[in-house]
């Protein structure tokens, strides 16, 4: 059993050369997509085309998360499972659907505050998941675009439910793990 902090021959070299060259590989290859999707996102609403927030990434340390913008502008900063479905801009639901408005963390994956494949990043105000996570170790590792609990179908609306699955993902995370959730993300979005 891995315990949390301490870190795999997996983690420190070969899960971050694997997400730093596909990220890189992802944001030259996907350019065209990517300037797609700013242009829908800036044609069909006002406000900006990035959206910047706020994550808890790894120990605990924020970092500015960026995803093309989904909802519209003035929406509250609250989880996603908490905002009305009035909120997101009806391009922002095909986005969504197909996760494209995930794309830009492409460029956090770059910059090492996330990984490909890890827990995703909560809000500074989701208190209770913060603590779940925390209590399980979940923050002794990078934040990932897609994750464990994402590709089974649990959301952030189940804090205790979601960290026990996160801590199941560090503690036997290893590269063919991660290569299995990235293809069931891709293939089932």
């Amino acid at each position: 059993m891995r315990t949390p902090g301490r870190t795999t021959p997996f983690m420190p070299t070969s899960k971050r050369a694997l997400d730093f060259s596909t990220a890189l590989l992802g944001l030259i290859v996907l350019s065209p997509v990517i300037l797609l999707v700013g242009s829908i996102v800036r044609a069909t609403s006002s406000g900006p085309v990035i959206f910047r927030q706020r994550r808890i990434g790894l120990n605990e340390i924020p970092f500015v998360c960026y995803k093309f913008r989904t909802m519209y502008p003035g929406t509250a900063e609250r989880a996603t499972h908490k905002i009305g479905q009035s909120a997101i801009t009806p391009a922002g639901r095909f986005l969504r659907r197909f996760k494209l408005d995930e794309l830009p963390q492409l460029w956090n994956v770059l910059r090492g505050e996330m990984s490909l494949v890890g827990p995703r990043p909560c809000l500074p105000v989701q208190h209770e998941l913060i603590e779940e996570r925390r209590s399980r170790g979940v923050f002794s590792v990078r934040p990932g675009i897609t994750g464990l609990a994402q590709v089974e179908g649990i959301d952030m609306s189940e804090p205790r439910r979601l960290a026990k699955r996160d801590a199941d993902y560090v503690r036997m995370h290893n590269m063919p793990l991660d290569i299995r959730l990235l293809f069931r993300t891709i293939v089932h979005p």
